[in-house]
């Protein structure tokens, strides 16, 4: 598959640091460094790939027989309650892709539904993605499979400057979210991600070492911006569909960033900023962020159990987005952590609230992070996810 998906490799331990790059389920690469990826710029991202002919498609085998007391609980003003989640299910299994996959639509549809995957994460960042994921969506109509659209807003202008005020960052996002959910809408897509990895890019995350349980592992100056271009995309999508579901990124254990943008407060402390009032909260949790379950914090504990303090703090369905194990890992300890890590998730899914879990990817060109090369099985990562699915029906 293409080169560039190469930097995913940089996701790894080191002393116990974070050292995190934005992965993505699209192929835009996004790194925090480009500039805005509106989708009205018509431009084709340089080293696109080029289809010169379908791959084959896998034949499924068989089925086999901070500081401690910065971790609290919110206040009571600010929690919603358990009774306002509205939990879907028929959507528990997912899977990240990338927009220039060879695979043609309708192969597409055939790999998630050996796999049983019912959730599929494209990442939308200009026109050429914009029109691909137009066409998968229109695939998927009747087949049972959502398409999860994450709209890869940056927080920078063309030039890579970042916006200069909140109010430009919000009619960016506007822009872009408007336009996507427009040209979706009508093939029956009705989730987005507003946002990747947006809390742990350059520009915002201080420290890429920090945990980000507290808000001030986040840069003062440039939070306006990141809080605008998000509000901008959910107000974007809402202004063409306003039944659609908006979730909001983030990854490890940043409720320092997740509580500040919900509550209208910045790192400087200062309070009566616009609140974001998100449908879904999305996670990234890697082998190297540590369980999500049990997430470590700055100054050494105590760990949390991070989608439970979501579902009390607030009030709606959480969503892995990406995880798996680390790049450096053997494929048979992958195999592992893909049966061990589903577990846990499927046995929490009801009570931490969790709607999805999509697994990222596909296919990375190598068994790095994927299940396929090139339509070929990699095994015994592929079984492992399937054969989970087979016997843990998602209802």
């Amino acid at each position: 598959m293409l080169s560039r998906r190469s930097f995913l490799t940089r996701v790894c331990a080191v002393g116990g640091s974070y050292v995190l790059s934005a992965c993505g389920g699209g192929g835009g690469g996004s790194d925090g460094a480009a500039g805005s990826k509106g989708v009205s710029v018509a431009a084709s991202p340089a080293g696109a790939s080029v289809v010169t002919a379908d791959p084959p498609v896998a034949v499924a085998p068989a089925a086999a027989s901070g500081a401690a007391s910065e971790v609290v609980a919110p206040g009571e003003s600010n929690v919603a309650t358990d009774s306002s989640i509205d939990f879907a299910s028929g959507m528990f299994y997912g899977m990240n892709g990338h927009y220039d996959y060879l695979y043609t639509p309708a192969q597409t549809v055939a790999i998630l539904q050996g796999l049983g995957c019912t959730m599929y994460r494209l990442t939308c960042f200009d026109t050429r993605s914009l029109n691909a994921l137009v066409n998968m969506a229109k695939a998927f109509v009747g087949t049972g499979i959502n398409l999860f659209v994450c709209i890869d807003e940056s927080l920078t202008d063309a030039s890579g400057v970042v916006w200069g005020s909140e109010a430009a960052a919000y009619n960016q996002g506007f822009q872009s979210g408007s336009t996507i959910a427009a040209a979706l809408m009508p093939y029956g897509v009705t989730m987005y991600e507003c946002g990747n990895e947006l809390t742990r890019r350059s520009q915002t995350v201080i420290d890429s070492s920090s945990a980000g349980n507290r808000v001030t592992d986040f840069n003062n100056t440039n939070w306006p911006v990141m809080r605008g271009v998000m509000r901008g995309m959910i107000d974007g999508v809402k202004s063409v569909q306003p039944g659609a579901k908006c979730g909001i990124n983030f990854c490890v254990a940043d409720i320092g960033a997740s509580d500040a943008l919900w509550d209208g407060t910045q790192p400087d402390g200062s309070t009566g900023h616009a609140q974001l009032r998100w449908d879904l909260t999305t996670w990234h949790n890697y082998e190297v962020y540590g369980d999500i379950f049990n997430i470590g914090v700055n100054g050494g504990g105590p760990n949390f159990d991070l989608p439970a303090y979501c579902k009390k703090r607030y009030g709606v369905p959480f969503m892995i987005t990406e995880w798996n194990a680390n790049p450096e890992d053997s494929q048979a300890f992958r195999a592992s952590y893909i049966t061990e890590r589903l577990t846990r998730f499927y046995a929490a899914r009801k009570t931490d609230n969790i709607e999805s879990v999509m697994y990222y990817c596909l296919d990375s060109g190598n068994t790095s992070w994927g299940v396929l090369i090139d339509g070929k099985i990699i095994d015994p990562e592929y079984s492992a996810l399937r054969n989970f699915v087979l016997a843990n029906p998602d209802a």
